[in-house]
């Protein structure tokens, strides 16, 4: 049985442990901290707009198991807010624990507080990673899913400084680049000069809010609040964001608050005392970053050269997904990245060629798409999302954009990928 090895336990990472045993692999999953999900701790938003057809493509593809456990814990669905249709809103507090019991019982071998620091190289061939403790981890194929955001110093220079983030590099040590340790030269994101972008939203304590709005929340799942005009956000402050899908006019106009456990607040960080002259957040605080007045963590300043089955270039045995596998935002584009990353690894090592999902899905198209743009200047100043903005504009004119499961699946059919996520590997 081939040995997988995945550093990270984001979505991207535990979507591709899922596929990796799946396809027959002997996986073990790496995480720095001591929970899985990464920002998918702070997160919640799955299937608005085109996600909702991703989705659906992925678990007609054979990789349902993540997207019905988070279906499980969600907090509201079939939700609207500004420029969102049919969102799921899932619980923050439910779904760690969730999605670890879902690993656990596949039999997949987890180690927590495992920061990968180092790599033993044969020639392009990666042997082990080396962790914080001096642990060798050896492995037949390893997948990278590190994420784009961090180390501090990153967030320092780039950012806003450090606001104490859910990805709590002073605690666990910042996020280290396999492929940089390999020596492969990787992208960075930036926009009018500026290197990467503000993570997009940021959690408010639900109990340091009105009444009034805790309870809009926990009926609607969304809370609309006008600011004053003199508080509107500048067109300048939304650009910030990686999530440019949410840089729309109602943003700049409104607070707009989604239900995730804690209360989402949509913009990558809000002044306190200016957030707090706003009638009904009179007592706000930030859960998450805790200096959410201040900034936000900083992302895609790490992104790996990549092939369109997710392997890493300059790298005989290394695979990518999520933020690692290039400009895509959102838990729902790791979650499919590292899906096919898993299920590519397993094929590799059991010396099968990877596969290459076809460009009449959605997320093939995506994974072409975005490697064709990070090799221009204007693609690297771009981010893409299956829930708005540029690529999800490139979606609905090329009728990729579909909300209709029997539709995805008829597509996934005429492809011939139906199921084939839940196939072992046979070479």
């Amino acid at each position: 049985m081939s040995k997988v090895v995945i550093i990270g336990g984001g979505w991207a990472g535990v979507s591709a442990a899922v596929t990796a045993k799946n396809a027959g692999g002997d996986v073990l999953l790496l995480e720095r901290t001591e929970m899985l999900l990464g920002t998918g701790l702070v997160g919640g938003i799955m299937r608005n707009n085109g996600r909702f057809t991703a989705t659906e493509e992925n678990i007609a593809m054979g990789a349902n198991e993540i997207f019905e456990t988070v279906d499980a814990t969600c907090r509201h669905t079939n939700i609207e807010f500004p420029g969102h249709k049919h969102a799921s809103l899932y619980d923050i507090a439910l779904i760690e624990t969730a999605i670890k019991n879902l690993l656990l019982k596949k039999g997949i071998e987890i180690k927590f507080q495992a920061r990968a620091k180092d790599v033993k190289l044969d020639g392009k061939r990666l042997q082990a990673v080396v962790l914080d403790n001096g642990e060798v981890v050896e492995g037949d194929v390893f997948i990278e899913a590190t994420g784009s955001a961090g180390p501090m110093n990153n967030c320092i220079k780039y950012g806003n400084g450090c606001v104490m983030c859910v990805l709590r590099c002073p605690t666990f040590g910042g996020r280290v680049s396999i492929a940089e340790k390999m020596g492969i030269q990787e992208k960075i994101g930036q926009k009018d000069g500026a290197m990467g972008a503000m993570s997009g939203s940021g959690k408010l304590l639900k109990e340091s809010l009105a009444k009034e709005i805790v309870e809009t929340l926990d009926r609607t799942g969304v809370a609309v609040i006008p600011v004053p005009k003199d508080m509107e956000k500048k067109e300048g402050a939304l650009a910030k964001k990686a999530c440019q899908q949410y840089a729309l006019p109602a943003y700049a106009e409104n607070i707009i608050l989604l239900d995730t456990g804690h209360a989402k607040i949509m913009t990558p960080y809000y002044p306190l005392e200016e957030l707090r002259r706003v009638p009904g957040f009179e007592n706000a605080r930030y859960e998450d970053p805790y200096s959410g007045g201040i900034g936000n963590s900083m992302r895609f300043l790490a992104l790996s050269p990549r092939d369109n089955a997710l392997q890493v270039e300059g790298a005989e045995n290394l695979f990518c997904c999520g933020e690692k596998a290039g400009l895509l935002v959102g838990h729902t584009e790791a979650i499919v990245t590292g899906s096919l990353a898993g299920y590519n690894a397993v094929r590799f090592a059991m010396g099968v060629a990877p596969l290459v999902l076809p460009e009449s899905l959605a997320i093939g198209d995506a994974i072409a798409h975005v490697k064709e743009q990070m090799n221009t200047e204007e693609g690297l100043g771009l981010k893409f999302t299956f829930s708005g903005s540029v690529y999800f504009q490139r979606m609905q004119e090329k009728g990729l954009y579909v909300a209709d499961k029997d539709e995805v699946k008829a597509r996934v059919e005429a492809a011939g990928m139906t199921g084939i996520f839940r196939k072992p590997i046979a070479n």
